[in-house]
């Protein structure tokens, strides 16, 4: 078997999460999982911010959407770390609208909006990269090891 890297992601528990108060089950689901939370934060999101993250969108007409919903309230951006974490969380968080997202998905089990659909989570590594830099320092991040690490993973694994 191929040996895979430990990688970092992004996920962002939106404004419509924090409002209905979910935080702690999309943790708990990130953590029933096997993945390890390093680093983790709650903040009120900016419009300079949001254009930035969402700059690939900001000439689209439903953007002024994104970025009611996304400064509605704080939100809380965590990066998650796993092996091959950017899929994993990228496919724990289900189809974009809530309505097509299959249960057992964090969409699919809390959302029924295309819009207010709880998480955002990177979709490559590169994209991982450089959402993890606009919310983190170096100095945001915790190593410590855990002792299940051996039970999540087998020895030809990582």
């Amino acid at each position: 078997m191929e040996k895979k890297k430990i990688e970092r992601t992004l996920l962002i528990i939106k404004p419509c999460a924090v409002q209905r108060g979910l935080i702690g089950e999309v943790i708990s689901r990130i953590e029933k999982r096997g993945l390890k939370i390093i680093a983790m934060k709650m903040l009120q999101l900016t419009k300079e911010i949001l254009r930035e993250h969402y700059s690939h969108k900001t000439d689209k007409p439903f953007y002024p959407l994104i970025e009611a919903s996304m400064m509605a309230a704080p939100v809380v951006v965590i990066c998650v770390e796993g092996l091959e974490a950017v899929r994993v969380v990228h496919d724990m968080a289900g189809a974009t609208n809530g309505r097509d997202a299959l249960p057992g998905t964090i969409r699919g089990d809390m959302s029924v909006s295309g819009q207010e659909n709880i998480v955002h989570t990177s979709d490559s590594l590169e994209t991982a990269s450089a959402e993890l830099k606009r919310f983190f320092s170096e100095s945001d991040y915790y190593e410590y090891d855990s002792p299940l690490f051996n039970y999540l993973y087998a020895a030809d694994e990582v």
